[in-house]
């Protein structure tokens, strides 16, 4: 439900070419069926000339309720679309390890 969540609003509110939102909540120590660690991966020109901090607000702020009530880690992934061409898409980094706690 989360996840589709993020999904939905990503997509919504920005004008993105690639999204892929992956649950990474298995990867850590929770609950099983949990939805509280997620990856992000967003193509989109309305990154173009930003900063990756001004990229991450952008995804912060869409995500905000999310975030204060149900994430509790989000890897966020941004991309211009020349940045995209130039990644080799399996190079896209991994998220790091969780060091506990959980909102879920």
């Amino acid at each position: 439900m989360i996840q589709h969540q993020i999904e939905h609003k990503l997509r919504t509110e920005l004008s993105s070419s690639y999204l892929k939102v992956l649950n990474e909540s298995y990867m850590h120590n929770v609950p099983e069926g949990s939805e509280s660690h997620f990856k992000v991966i967003v193509v989109s020109d309305e990154f173009e000339g930003k900063r990756l901090l001004a990229r991450h607000r952008m995804i912060n702020a869409i995500l905000a309720d999310e975030l204060a009530n149900y994430i509790h880690a989000l890897a966020i992934h941004t991309y211009t679309e020349a940045e995209w061409e130039a990644l080799d898409a399996e190079k896209v980094p991994l998220s790091p390890n969780c060091m506990g706690g959980s909102k879920g």
